[in-house]
């Protein structure tokens, strides 16, 4: 997994349980009272966030943050600092381990040259090797890197022409980009979670 450097922010406590990725999404968040305010992060592991914002909360306040491409996630705020504050995270591990694998995508997408107007969350792979079929008959097994309700990246020994039809598991769709080893698909109907996941069983 390709991470960013850790930024000095990070508690050395933090830094031994988790890899931060430097970010630049937008969002905002809500106060315990209620009030809310945008803001921008700046980085973010699945133990805590760090986000850029005139609005300084107290130490220990409770705080519930939207952010753009990832969604809700809340906190206690761990500390402030000039132009923004920290808070750590408070999650299931469930919770925290798709949040590791968005930010997975989101560390190492220039280097897989991966969509990022992706529409819908990628989900993480619990069996990341499937069988797909090409439109000329040809089957292979592949690896998938990204997934969503709404397309794949997969890891390929081939790479088909784009636009070409194929079949990832039972879901049909067309190859939509070239990756470096192998290509990205966008299916030809949204899927379900459910679907996706009887696909990763």
């Amino acid at each position: 997994m390709n991470m960013m450097p850790q930024p000095s922010r990070q508690e050395p406590s933090e830094r031994r349980r988790f890899s931060r990725v430097e970010l630049d999404l937008l969002g905002r968040f809500m106060r315990e009272n209620f009030e809310e305010f945008p803001c921008r992060v700046e980085n973010m592991s699945p133990g805590g966030i760090a986000v850029v914002t005139p609005v300084e909360p107290r130490p220990g306040e409770r705080i519930i943050f939207y952010v753009d491409h990832i969604g809700r996630l809340e906190g206690n705020v761990a500390r402030t600092y000039a132009g923004g504050f920290a808070v750590d995270l408070v999650a299931s591990e469930r919770k925290r381990e798709k949040l590791a694998a968005q930010l997975t995508w989101f560390a190492n997408r220039n280097e897989l040259d991966l969509p990022e107007d992706r529409r819908h969350e990628r989900l993480r792979p619990t069996n990341s090797r499937v069988e797909i079929l090409l439109d000329d008959g040809r089957s292979y097994q592949v690896k998938i890197i990204d997934l969503s309700l709404s397309g794949a990246a997969v890891q390929c020994a081939v790479r088909p022409a784009l636009n070409s039809r194929v079949t990832l598991g039972i879901m049909q769709g067309r190859v939509v980009r070239h990756l470096e080893e192998g290509f990205a698909i966008e299916f030809s109907a949204v899927q379900t979670e459910t679907t996706l996941e009887s696909l990763l069983a």
